[in-house]
């Protein structure tokens, strides 16, 4: 790919921030989603969020109908195990939305349906043979996952993560993990991304679905209470000890790996539900406000970041 494509750069310039508010399991619905709309940064939530294909269709119309500026996308997941992918797919169809964000698996799934109505597909991956797979099987974009992240995390920096997929490739390139601030904003921006994805930051806001007590968890949270594990899901991901410690285990010796699954049309397992998962860029949380109010901080720190870059510019000429 020599250059964007006009469907991803629309994208981007629909943006008041390079911000993705990332899908978050049992977090995101359309409140999230909307309010992200409206503040000018693009919303998504991930279809397992929904218990039955219903929910899905009137979730996806709700946050369909609403003008506002900010584009909006749906996380598929795509391993083998999931088996609701093809009625999410057609659901998908119905409603069209402008960016189809995959993960857990190819998302050649999903290519040829969103390319047919204009719409990109962007793959998540956390690291570069995987980002070499998405590309190839025709993605739009990648989303980055890196070290910090919350949620099924990455390892890996993401300056060396962004350095070597912008080495192959020119396409829209998100990447989460640690970001919780506009400073943190205009550096992955100027390390190479297009877009951040912003998950924690944004989970003790009014609008997500998370129980009061899990807001209140992250906005009293530290890094250190940060732990990664494959205990939960059966894939790395980031979980708050202090909710592990509430269900019953102890953070420092956790159970063994279970068996992957990511059927969205069975039953959550308890822990799933029970266990929180936050990233590392919970320090920027102290207090849970409206989603609009967040931005409009970020965009302050974004400014302030980019008047310093400009000084650093200025200073080494």
């Amino acid at each position: 790919m020599n250059a964007m494509p006009p469907a991803s750069r629309a994208i981007l310039d629909r943006l008041r921030l390079p911000v993705c508010v990332a899908p978050m399991f049992l977090v995101s619905g359309p409140a999230i989603v909307v309010a992200a709309r409206r503040a000018g940064i693009m919303g998504s939530f991930p279809t397992p969020n929904t218990r039955s294909l219903e929910q899905l269709d009137a979730w996806m119309r709700e946050i369909s109908s609403y003008d506002a500026p900010g584009p909006w996308a749906v996380n598929l997941i795509t391993h083998s195990t999931n088996t609701r992918l093809k009625d999410d797919l057609e659901i998908v169809a119905r409603y069209r939305p402008p960016v189809v964000i995959t993960a857990l698996g190819s998302p050649r799934p999903a290519i040829e349906l969103v390319h047919s109505y204009g719409g990109i597909v962007i793959g998540d991956v956390v690291n570069i043979a995987l980002a070499k797979k998405a590309v190839d099987a025709g993605a739009d974009g990648l989303a980055c996952i890196c070290a910090g992240a919350g949620g099924h995390t990455g390892y890996l920096s993401p300056f060396a993560f962004l350095s070597g997929v912008r080495a192959f490739f020119k396409g829209i390139v998100i990447v989460g993990g640690g970001i919780g601030d506009g400073a943190g904003i205009a550096g992955a921006i100027a390390a190479g991304a297009d877009m951040v994805y912003m998950g924690t930051r944004f989970i003790p806001t009014e609008e997500s679905l998370a129980e009061p007590d899990f807001k209140t968890m992250v906005a009293e949270c530290g890094i250190d209470d940060v732990i990664v594990s494959a205990a939960v899901t059966g894939t790395p991901a980031s979980w708050l000890k202090p909710s592990i410690r509430r269900f019953g285990w102890n953070p420092d010796k956790l159970p063994d790996r279970p068996e992957k699954l990511y059927d969205v049309a069975g039953e959550v397992p308890k822990r799933w539900k029970e266990i929180w998962s936050a990233g590392q860029s919970l320090v920027g949380a102290h207090a849970v406000e409206p989603l609009s109010t967040i931005v409009d901080t970020l965009e302050q720190e974004y400014r302030t970041a980019l008047r310093r870059m400009d000084r650093a510019r200025e200073t080494a000429k």
